[in-house]
């Protein structure tokens, strides 16, 4: 029996309760968690934003040692530290036979699997994302999990599992910035920071952090950003201001709201590309005339769990936090325990800080 944050319905508050958790079959693996992230994901999921089978345990992004594996796992063994990969590809699907293994049409294909049973009344659980990552142990297919790096410390690898992937993947493979180019990054909560330091990294002279709250100033500047602007009907034309009234190269919105994408769009040069990473609703409507497309010549793209490929890009992340690039403690601003998931919610609804990270 484990204590794990359950998600009863949608729109209902998460429940902090025991739960019975079953022995790893063949090609599972047992987990105990070290630390998980609170993803701004698992709120979309609370809300109804993204769906979910109910009842669930909530949290994808996770790291911990294994306890026990099934039969037929050999990759990993008992006391291995792993990151839980929420979004596995199949490697048979047709994005996966195109090497774009973010777009693998099976990688949640399990998540309405039941997984655990809730201890209090015995209902059956489903694992949200695939992981459950919310709970102090829990059992995943066997291609959910990636051996931590060499040089990352076990509670600082959850941040790779989402944020981190999803921030350098968006600066590197989505928008592909090259050295020189300007930036700007809508939105400064976790993956907006982990974004920061993919721009800063990838050897962007201008990075422009902009956000609802002044008071995220210092960790946005901390994390790589040499302009702060805060957001306001004028926002595009602040950053055009700040680069020779031309605009950014690049403009990474994490926010998921239809005014912030749109002035993100609006904040880049003639010709330049706007990446989308944050997750909004069906009623977020973005709306562009014709000829406005024609004039700018500007690219606006979706991008899925940063475009990347954990198996490779982990690796590489790992290379850039023994090298000193990539500081993910950075990118924590509170480190809470199981109960204080639902408060973190609260936090993020409120725009305030940038990654609650569950150590337990």
């Amino acid at each position: 029996m484990v204590r794990a944050a359950v998600l009863p319905a949608v729109g209902s508050p998460l429940e902090i309760t025991d739960i019975d958790l079953p022995e790893p079959g063949p090609g599972q693996v047992r987990v105990r968690l070290a630390a998980a992230g609170v993803c701004h994901s698992d709120l979309s999921l609370t809300d109804g934003t993204m769906r979910v089978p109910v009842p669930a345990v909530l949290g994808h992004e996770g790291a911990g040692t294994v306890v026990s594996v099934g039969e037929g796992v050999t990759h990993v063994a008992p006391g291995d530290g792993v990151v839980l990969n929420w979004a596995p590809s199949c490697g048979r699907c047709h994005a996966c036979s195109l090497g774009e293994v973010w777009l693998c049409a099976d990688a949640l294909t399990g998540a309405g699997d039941v997984y655990a049973t809730r201890s209090s009344d015995g209902s059956d659980l489903h694992p949200g994302l695939n992981v459950a990552a919310f709970a102090e142990e829990t059992v995943v297919a066997a291609r959910c999990v990636l051996p931590v790096p060499d040089g990352v410390p076990l509670i600082d690898a959850a941040l790779l599992g989402c944020a981190v992937l999803t921030g350098y993947g968006a600066v590197h493979h989505a928008a592909r910035v090259r050295e020189g180019e300007t930036v700007a990054v809508f939105g400064v909560g976790g993956v907006g920071l982990a974004t920061l330091q993919a721009a800063r990294i990838a050897g962007a002279p201008t990075i422009v952090a902009v956000d609802v709250s002044p008071e995220k100033e210092e960790l946005a500047r901390r994390a790589g950003a040499t302009h702060y602007v805060v957001a306001s009907e004028n926002t595009a034309r602040e950053i055009r201001a700040l680069t020779g009234r031309q605009g950014v190269d690049v403009a990474v919105e994490c926010v998921g709201r239809a005014v912030t994408i749109r002035t993100a769009w609006e904040s880049t040069r003639r010709g330049g590309r706007t990446t989308v990473v944050g997750i909004g609703g069906k009623d977020q409507q973005v709306t562009f005339n014709a000829l406005e497309l024609f004039h700018w010549g500007r690219t606006l793209s979706g991008c899925v769990y940063g475009n990347a490929d954990p198996a490779v890009d982990l690796p590489v992340l790992a290379g850039h936090v023994r090298a000193g690039r990539l500081d993910l403690g950075a990118l924590v601003t509170d480190r809470i325990t199981l109960d204080g998931i639902p408060a973190a919610f609260e936090t993020m609804k409120a725009g305030k800080g940038g990654r609650a990270l569950v150590v337990f």
